[in-house]
């Protein structure tokens, strides 16, 4: 949360807009797109969101990557795995 709210922030009122995975209401969202990877220490939350979401009868895709970190687009741009989670999202922007 930090990183988002800065330092200071100490608390767990959170909006849903800065952390939608706290939000008690999803009905009504769009569609949604989450890629994990399966060493991110959000992967567990990740999924948790979306399993939320499907429940709440949202249209969700969600993919699990095998080997990948947190911030693997940074890490790793390059790297084969990255490429086609890029291609993936790229896919999933276009049909938007």
């Amino acid at each position: 949360m930090g990183a988002l709210l800065g330092p200071a922030y100490r608390g767990d009122d959170v909006s849903p807009y800065a952390a939608p995975a706290r939000a008690t209401d999803l009905s009504g969202l769009p569609e949604t797109y989450i890629d994990v990877g399966v060493l991110d220490i959000l992967r567990d939350e990740n999924i948790e969101y979306a399993r939320r979401l499907m429940a709440a009868g949202i249209p969700t895709e969600l993919h699990v990557v095998p080997g990948l970190p947190h911030g693997f687009e940074m890490a790793a741009p390059d790297a084969a795995a990255t490429q086609r989670v890029m291609a993936s999202r790229l896919r999933r922007f276009k049909q938007l």
